[in-house]
This record gives C-alpha cells, structure tokens and sequence, in this order.
C-alpha cells in the first residue's frame, strides 16, 4: 500500500512538471480614437481567449485605453469590433495601459523579466516553461522592419533577439505570433525570423504592402477592425478551436483579398490544432461565444476595406459624406485640408533629408522609389528615431512612419548615419509633430 501511495504520488509529480498550459500576450500599440480597430482587434482576441478556457492570470494585454471613454465614442465604455457586433471591451485586463505600452515593456515581458517590471502596470510577465504554448498578438501600424508603439518603435531585429533569448531560457514547447500591421511581413522575412526556434508566425501583409481597416461604422465615425485580424477572428469564432494552424491560414489568406497574408518561421507544427494556442474550452462554453460574437454576414469587412495609411481620409470623407449641416461639412473641410497638407508636408520634409543625404538624382530617386529591405538595423534604428524625434513622432503620426522606407533605404545604400541624421537635424528645424488627441 505504501509503494502504492509513493508511485501515485510521483506520478501525479511527473503529470504535473508535464503539463502544458496556454500563455498569450497581447499588443495594441496604437492611440488616439481614428486608431479604433486596434483595441477593437485585441479586445475580440482578449474574449476568445478567455472564453476558450484561458484564465486572465495567464493572459497580458497591452493597450492605451483611450477609445472607451473616449470624448469621440457615443457609446461610454463599449468597443466593438463588428457592425451591430457585441460589446468586446467588458472584462479586459488593463495590464499596462497609456505611457506603459512600450517596446522595453513589451519585450521584458516576454522574456519574463519581473524585476524590470516592478511597479509598472500589472507587473505580470510570461512565466511559461519548456512545456507551455505561447500565443503573441501584435495589432498597430508598421514599416519595413518596424512595428509602431504609442511613442516609438520596435524593430525586427530587438524582436528577433527577444523571441530567440525566449527559446535560450525553454520558455516555451511552441510559440504561435498573429501580426496585424502593414509591411508585417519585413518583421521576420529574409530569415529574420528563423525556422529553428519552434516559432510559427502569420502576418497580415507581406514586406512591401499595407494591411486593411474594414467595417465603417457611421454612428462611431470610425472603423471597427482590421481586415486579416477580423478573418482569424471570425473563423475562430465561427468554427471554433478544433481547425488547424494550417486550416485556419488558408481560410484567413483566402478572405483577406485586400493584402497577401504570409506565414513565417517553423511551419512544421501548422498541423496542430489553434485550440492549443488559443485554448481549449468546452462545447458548451463555445456554443455562448458563437452566439454572442460570430457574425452573421460573411463579406461585409471587406466590402470598403481601405488601406491602413488611407485610414485618417477615409474617416473624414465618410464624415463629410453623412454631414447633415453646412456647418459640419465646412468643419470636415477644413481638417481634412489640413490632413492632406500635413501629409503633402512630411513627402516633401523626407524628399529634402534623401536629397541632403546622397550626391546624385538618381541615387535620389532609386531611395525614394525602390521597395525598402530592411538588413543594417545598426544604421536605421538611430536614423528613424532621430526623424521621430526632430521631426515627426513616427509612433503617433502613422503617415510619417510610413515614409521611413525611405530612411531604411539610405541604410541599405551605405550611407552613414551621421550624414542621414545631419540631413534630418537640417530638414527638419521645427518642434517635432504629433497627433493632437
């Protein structure tokens, strides 16, 4: 009996130092109310993963939290992610919000750094073993080989290191990143991301393209969601977490006709089912979120989807379009004069730094044209926070972060830093501008 007792015991040890268990971080990196889609995408994501048995211990969101009370959103304390769809901002944690969504904090977090974390936000951070499934979703703007946070920007290269010291410490068995973001695909093309480290990740567009906002809602005056982030979503709500990695790519890479959805790193465990990931929760448990958040329309995101950097135009002509007063309309007019001018303004301001910076018009013109293939990152990290310091805030100002293409191509011509950040500190002679929420 004794014997019994002591084998059952190690047993019930070696079960447990076994056991597999799901761990999700989740990234909002933008601001400001016409950045809507953002929280939406990752509060939906937020409720799938809760309602598939994931509890909140083991879930990290980040996000600014400025879109539910908002003074813009007519419906306090609501956000959705779907015409006519359910409230998906109810429960959220609010584990680092406003001026703690930054790269250093998302990274400590995914190394697991609790030291680094202390007295910031929540302080939770990824406490998983060799054992553990990880999921990371990443919805914001992005550029060649960056992604944008509230202020700042991360680059593939700090990702890539992190995810690699992330497989180093065996904090993971499997790892799967969903990336929401234009260009996304530079974040681990061209072996950025390697297909060693039992990493298995999707993106919404592919090196050289944007990703797509859908779903115009004219009472919010604003779009509710991302076209790739919509399609995982609303496949895995529809269809639960029984289909494959796999299954689910090919489904999202079909509907998303917008942009060219790619898969990255090791795609040897894309047989695996998404519930390992996303978890595994009940029949009875899935059957309430079907009711609750799949939709009931198929087409209707990308029916007027529009490219990301469209975004802000495209909310001011659906204004103007649905304004019901002359006076509406000549107020729409005006920032939407003062947009384009803005944008006309940033084209110029990088024209002048790529033309301080080169000797020829046609070194000029092959920078300003050719599609940026981010690989000297020593080079470009220090040139776009320069530009994002002296001239536009790239992590508020997503227009301006979309013309450092330009920077990254400098990079990759061989010219030096200094000469690109005297061409900036000589371009751009005013305070640096931002969004003004």
């Amino acid at each position: 009996m004794k014997m019994l007792l002591i084998f059952v015991a190690l047993f019930a040890v070696a079960a447990a130092a076994g056991e597999s268990k799901h761990w999700a971080v989740l990234v909002a990196g933008s601001r400001s109310y016409y950045n809507y889609r953002h929280q939406a995408d990752v509060c939906h994501a937020y409720q799938i993963l809760h309602a598939h048995g994931i509890p909140d211990e083991r879930i990290i969101v980040f996000m600014y939290d400025d879109i539910a009370e908002n003074a813009e959103n007519p419906d306090k304390g609501i956000i959705i992610n779907r015409l006519g769809g359910p409230d998906v901002y109810h429960n959220v944690p609010k584990d680092y919000t406003g001026r703690d969504v930054t790269p250093d904090n998302f990274l400590n977090v995914l190394l697991g750094n609790k030291e680094a974390m202390k007295g910031v936000g929540s302080g939770k951070v990824l406490e998983s073993g060799p054992n553990d499934h990880v999921f990371i979703n990443f919805v914001d703007h992005g550029a060649p080989g960056f992604v944008a946070f509230p202020s700042q920007t991360l680059t593939a290269k700090r990702l890539a290191s992190t995810l690699e010291s992330m497989h180093e410490k065996k904090m993971y068995k499997q790892l799967v990143f969903y990336l929401e973001a234009c260009e996304s695909g530079s974040m681990f093309a061209n072996g950025i991301l390697s297909d060693s480290i039992n990493i298995y990740a999707t993106t919404a567009a592919n090196t050289h393209e944007s990703s797509y906002a859908c779903y115009y809602d004219k009472k919010l005056k604003t779009f509710l969601g991302d076209v790739y982030s919509i399609k995982w979503m609303e496949n895995t709500d529809k269809v639960g977490v029984h289909e494959t990695l796999k299954e689910q790519f090919t489904i999202v890479k079909k509907e998303t006709n917008t942009s060219h959805v790619m898969a990255y790193g090791d795609l040897s465990f894309s047989a695996e089912q998404i519930g390992e990931f996303l978890g595994g929760a009940k029949a009875s448990m899935f059957k309430k979120l079907e009711k609750v958040t799949a939709p009931t329309f198929n087409d209707a995101c990308a029916h007027g989807a529009v490219p990301s950097p469209m975004v802000p135009v495209a909310i001011l002509f659906n204004r103007l379009r649905d304004a019901e007063t002359e006076e509406e309309r000549v107020a729409i007019r005006r920032e939407l004069t003062a947009e384009l001018e803005m944008r006309n303004t940033i084209a110029q301001t990088m024209k002048q730094i790529v033309n301080s910076s080169v000797e020829t018009a046609e070194q000029a013109n092959r920078v300003l044209t050719a599609k940026a293939v981010p690989r000297n990152f020593e080079c470009a990290e220090p040139v776009v926070n320069a530009f994002s310091e002296r001239c536009y805030n790239v992590g508020q100002v997503d227009y301006a972060f979309r013309q450092i293409y330009a920077l990254v191509n400098l990079c990759e011509e061989g010219v030096s830093v200094d000469t690109i950040i005297g061409a900036i500190g000589s371009s751009c002679k005013f305070h640096p501008q931002q969004r003004v929420d």
